[in-house]
């Protein structure tokens, strides 16, 4: 290492011994270039969109006393609401997480159409499904 800078020190002074380039003058060193001339791309706004559904319901069955979820993924902006209903009767959501109807312990009676419909300002869209509730015997869920 010490070899290198011994050589890295003649080759300048070799350099200083020879006197400056061109008779005498530097050539000009190119200025930097401006940031402030070029502005960074301002990120999209998204635009505003009616829902629509990216993944719908799918018919399903199930045996008694097991439980079921059953799913959507909606799309839109502002992000929709959703509203679950079985039989045409508005489910309550309470304790559901977006995207997902959960049916617990199910039983002949929750057998039928269920319908989510997804609402924002722009519009509507709506997703149905059927679920078959079978009586297995004594099956583990």
């Amino acid at each position: 290492m010490r070899k290198a800078e011994v050589q890295t020190t003649q080759k300048r002074g070799a350099a200083d011994e020879a006197g400056p380039r061109s008779g005498g003058v530097d050539p000009p060193v190119p200025p930097k270039r401006s940031n402030t001339t070029q502005s960074a791309p301002q990120p999209r706004q998204p635009s505003p969109t009616p829902p629509a559904f990216l993944r719908k319901m799918r018919n399903a069955a199930v045996g008694t006393g097991c439980d079921i979820r059953l799913k959507v993924s909606v799309g839109g902006d502002p992000q929709p609401s959703l509203y679950w209903y079985h039989n045409d009767d508005l489910l309550n959501m309470d304790n559901q997480e977006y995207g997902g109807l959960w049916i617990r312990d199910c039983k002949p009676s929750d057998a039928g159409l269920y319908t989510c419909i997804a609402s924002n300002h722009l519009g509507d869209a709506r997703s149905s499904a059927v679920l078959a509730v079978l009586d297995l015997g004594e099956v583990d869920c």
